[in-house]
């Protein structure tokens, strides 16, 4: 290449104490390894272990977020206070360095009306590019109207929502996932494969239900290759009709998504992702730590480091230009406008 090329992700986890302290208090179980493994220590670390590992992956930018479920299982006031003192913790993160780290905000979606307010505070006062939703509020599902005032908000912000799984509700792993050997049933009901089915149909009820037809400049972000969805859109798109949709199904795709990989290096699913949404569409993520080093099995999808996550989209079957899009250039047209700390620098057209 001519020019090195500049790699923003866009889904790079962290655990903070205060959102640790609350899960313990409220009985929410992290998806955390022991406290001793790599993956614990790196998934808590904002310093030099996670600037070595973004040197090693070939990772330019990291967005940090809260790991799953964020604060979207704590009650209503926790939510709120947690919420904000995360927000200002990844804020002074930010602080230290921020020509390697940007943020997406957490979103105390508890409490609807705290949720589009700390939005709010979190672009204009913090600088943050958007914010990082886990798809269910306890079991109320992302296309319920309370959260209505928080999509409209991300929608005059111009900021994008990126949405990150979260494991089902117990009656579909108990229905779904039980009675496995060898700890398979757990595994499969998040990482494996639960978290995206989970999320995928959340996805399509937001469509079906009016979200995007209420809200049709808001942009939200898929992980995991669109969450299982775009490899389905063909056959569920007979449904568009009998739901009343304004467009075509596979509009909604094009117009309102941006898709990632999250650290899954298929040159399958990147070039099925290209020619469903096109490249222009597509942006770049390595879920760490969870993908970093070699994963239980050695699955070879699954690991970033070694400077794979670079080659990976080095390698991809694309113009240059469309790789610099990839890359970075398609997250700062979606989010350039948005300036660090207080203040708005100038603000792009809408996008199509």
């Amino acid at each position: 290449m001519s020019e090195k090329l500049r790699i923003v992700g866009l889904e790079e986890h962290v655990v903070l104490p205060v959102q640790l302290d609350a899960w313990a208090r409220a009985g929410v179980q992290p998806h955390v390894y022991g406290e001793d493994h790599p993956v614990t220590r790196r998934v808590r670390d904002v310093g030099e272990q996670r600037l070595a590992d973004m040197d090693d992956q070939g990772i330019d930018v990291a967005v940090l977020s809260l790991a799953t479920p964020g604060v979207q299982n704590l009650p209503a006031a926790e939510a709120v206070r947690v919420a904000r003192e995360a927000n200002d913790a990844l804020a002074e993160i930010v602080d230290t360095n921020p020509l390697r780290f940007q943020a997406f905000a957490a979103i105390p979606t508890p409490a609807p009306e705290a949720a589009a307010a700390e939005l709010e505070r979190a672009v204009t006062q913090l600088g943050f590019r958007g914010a990082m939703l886990y798809g269910r509020t306890g079991d109320t599902l992302a296309d319920a109207p309370e959260f209505d005032d928080l999509y409209a908000t991300a929608e005059r912000l111009r900021v994008p929502l990126h949405f990150h799984p979260q494991a089902p509700v117990p009656a579909v792993q108990r229905a779904y996932y039980s009675g496995l050997p060898n700890g398979v049933g757990p595994a499969l009901a998040t990482a494996g494969l639960g978290w995206y089915y989970d999320l995928g149909v959340q996805y399509l009820r937001m469509i079906f239900s009016g979200v995007f037809d209420r809200h049709p400049q808001l942009q939200v972000i898929a992980g995991h290759w669109g969450e299982v969805v775009l490899f389905y859109l063909d056959h569920v798109g007979f449904l568009q009709d009998m739901a009343g949709l304004r467009q075509p199904l596979i509009d909604y795709f094009r117009r309102n998504f941006w898709v990632a990989g999250s650290g899954t290096v298929s040159e399958r699913y990147l070039r099925w992702t290209a020619e469903v949404v096109g490249t222009d569409r597509m942006l770049y993520s390595t879920d760490y730590p969870y993908t970093f080093g070699t994963r239980p099995g050695g699955f070879p999808y699954l690991d970033t480091s070694g400077g794979t996550a670079r080659s990976f989209l080095e390698g991809a079957p694309f113009t240059e230009a469309e790789k610099a899009a990839i890359g970075s250039g398609n997250w700062e047209r979606l989010t350039g406008h948005v300036t660090s700390g207080s203040g708005w620098g100038t603000m792009p057209k809408r996008i199509n």
